[in-house]
């Protein structure tokens, strides 16, 4: 019988985005750059968390960045939280990546990556990332909902991510949305319409709370935790729509 673990390395391992983006985008797909060592680094990650069929809430982000699952192929674990705190080896540059700090935060308070992946599961609204070279020629991260005609070009992938995620076997009673802006926005649009998840709860995206809000860092990782922790303790049958 195949594992949690099992289901999302093959969902990893067949993810490849076939529309077509806007002419400036790139698509940033880290099982697909020519190395097998981000697909090996990040199923050790899954075998080692996931390796059952435990039901778990999903957590939603926007899409990965270059500097976490870009490397990692793990959505908000950069290479400095892999080996510190997963105890799994990297060879190669180490990244860091703010988001990944703050979320790593959380999962310390909550009582560590075994109890935390153990009730929770992190994906993104879009599995893969994209980049835009400004003006100056560098590439920046990009999001999904940052363009129309990008978020036009990404939703039927985006629908059927979300499907995917949900047959892996996470629980539909809830999902929590990182983000509460836009990316909630769009979230509940699709919910709306579609009806994966019974409800949605937006928290503050790890980026805005770092970038913007860093003194009060302590605050959010408290209200991440009550939240998580009240849907943990929560013991109503799933909803299903």
């Amino acid at each position: 019988m195949k594992t949690f673990a099992d289901r999302i390395i093959e969902f990893n391992r067949n993810m490849e985005f076939r529309g077509r983006l806007p002419k400036d985008i790139s698509i940033m797909n880290p099982f697909r750059g020519g190395s097998d060592y981000i697909f090996t680094i990040s199923s050790a990650f899954y075998q080692k968390y996931y390796d059952d069929n435990n039901p778990r809430r999903l957590i939603l982000g926007i899409n990965p960045g270059r500097f976490g699952a870009g490397f990692t192929g793990i959505p908000f674990t950069d290479t400095k939280r892999l080996t510190g705190e997963c105890g799994i080896a990297y060879k190669g540059r180490q990244t860091h990546e703010p988001s990944s700090v703050f979320i790593y935060e959380v999962i310390r308070a909550y009582g560590g990556p075994e109890i935390f992946y153990s009730d929770y599961y992190i994906n993104s609204v879009c599995p893969l990332g994209f980049t835009h070279k400004g003006e100056n020629g560098r590439e920046k991260n990009y999001n999904y909902y940052d363009r129309e005609d990008l978020t036009v070009a990404v939703t039927d992938f985006i629908v059927w991510n979300i499907r995917e995620q949900i047959a892996m076997g996470v629980r539909t009673d809830v999902c929590f949305c990182l983000g509460t802006g836009k990316n909630e926005k769009y979230l509940h649009a699709l919910n709306d319409r579609y009806g994966f998840f019974g409800e949605l709860v937006a928290l503050e995206h790890p980026r805005f709370i770092v970038q913007y809000r860093s003194a009060s860092g302590d605050e959010y990782v408290s209200k991440y935790l009550a939240l998580l922790k009240k849907e943990k303790e929560n013991t109503l049958p799933e909803i299903r729509r």
